[in-house]
């Protein structure tokens, strides 16, 4: 982590510059970017949202599924044999929250629980054929979307982007997220 150092900008609001640390609680921004351009990229950031998640939405409606379901079937399905305690690192949610969605992807014969072969206590999570097919619809609409917008950005604000979502990551788990991010 870089020093946190203030400097006045020519509206007398004072530059911090610096990294945000692991809750990103540094509201500064390079002189360049004043807080309507904060705010602009936030709400950026929701309207993108909202429209990256709205065609597998759609999908999982069909399913009588939510976002949560499609998030456990992403990475189980990035993250063949991963355990349940792997899964809850990653999704930061409760047991209690991930048994609900995981009984129900089992239950519905999307995912498959193998208990490990050195320890008989972890369950080992796989998507079934059913869930590959599940994971493929709900990936495809995102792909396509991203895809998209990477040929009209050109490779450098590609580049760039990628660097932004990067630098968004809490910085005490960066590295851990791209290299799961990038290991393919």
């Amino acid at each position: 982590m870089t020093d946190l150092s203030t400097e006045p900008r020519p509206d007398g609001k004072l530059d911090h510059q610096g990294d945000a640390g692991a809750h990103g609680n540094d509201v500064s921004a390079p002189a360049y970017l004043g807080d309507e351009e904060l705010i602009q990229s936030i709400e950026m950031l929701f309207y993108a949202y909202r429209d990256f998640t709205s065609d597998p939405d759609e999908i999982l409606k069909d399913y009588g599924f939510g976002r949560a379901h499609h998030r456990v079937v992403h990475f189980i399905g990035r993250n063949p044999g991963m355990t349940v305690a792997e899964l809850l690192t990653i999704l930061k949610v409760t047991k209690q929250s991930l048994s609900r969605v995981l009984s129900q992807l089992v239950a519905e014969e999307y995912v498959r629980q193998v208990k490990g072969s050195r320890d008989r206590r972890q369950r080992l999570l796989y998507l079934t054929d059913q869930g590959e097919t599940l994971f493929a619809k709900l990936s495809g609409p995102q792909k396509a979307r991203i895809a998209k917008a990477y040929r009209n950005a050109g490779a450098e604000a590609v580049a760039g982007y990628r660097k932004v979502l990067a630098d968004l990551l809490n910085a005490d788990e960066r590295d851990g997220v791209l290299r799961s991010v990038e290991r393919s």
